[in-house]
């Protein structure tokens, strides 16, 4: 796990909306990210983001991108054995948190089952997001992706 993501299994709601608040969007990752689910207010934090990693969620995969970088689709990666379900658009807008720029995953038109999510992540330094999961308008989760950064 990136050390950096290991920390925030051990913050509180609050110091991650700080971190959140304190990030430039930066750039919409490309390829293969590493998800890790981060419960905020449990002892157990780093065995709930372990457990979730390896039976239900794993990262997303932002391969489905035209030339420009600035729109696009992507498709999580779920069940142990990472399997390709969930698709959602991105782009750049206004999060509903600060109404600063982020980069938004929106499932409201490509998931039935998901259509009622939004994720918004920001770069936290290169390679490594930190995202706001909104069931409708309620925050309900954070989560971390990280990403190989070529030179």
């Amino acid at each position: 796990m990136n050390p950096l993501v290991a920390k925030w299994l051990d913050k509180s709601r609050d110091e991650l909306d700080e971190i959140y608040r304190n990030a430039g969007a930066g750039t919409i990752p490309s390829g293969d990210t590493r998800g890790t689910a981060i419960v905020t207010g449990s002892l157990f934090s780093k065995t709930l983001a372990a457990i979730a990693r390896l039976f239900a969620w794993q990262g997303k995969i932002f391969d489905l991108f035209p030339p420009d970088r600035q729109n696009g689709i992507l498709v999580n990666k779920i069940t142990p054995f990472s399997l390709t379900f969930v698709v959602a658009k991105v782009y750049r807008d206004a999060s509903w948190m600060d109404g600063q720029e982020t980069i938004v995953i929106d499932y409201s038109k490509t998931s039935f089952f998901a259509k009622a999510i939004r994720d918004e992540i920001r770069e936290v330094e290169p390679g490594v997001y930190l995202g706001k999961v909104w069931w409708g308008k309620t925050r309900v989760l954070d989560f971390a992706l990280t990403r190989n950064v070529t030179p």
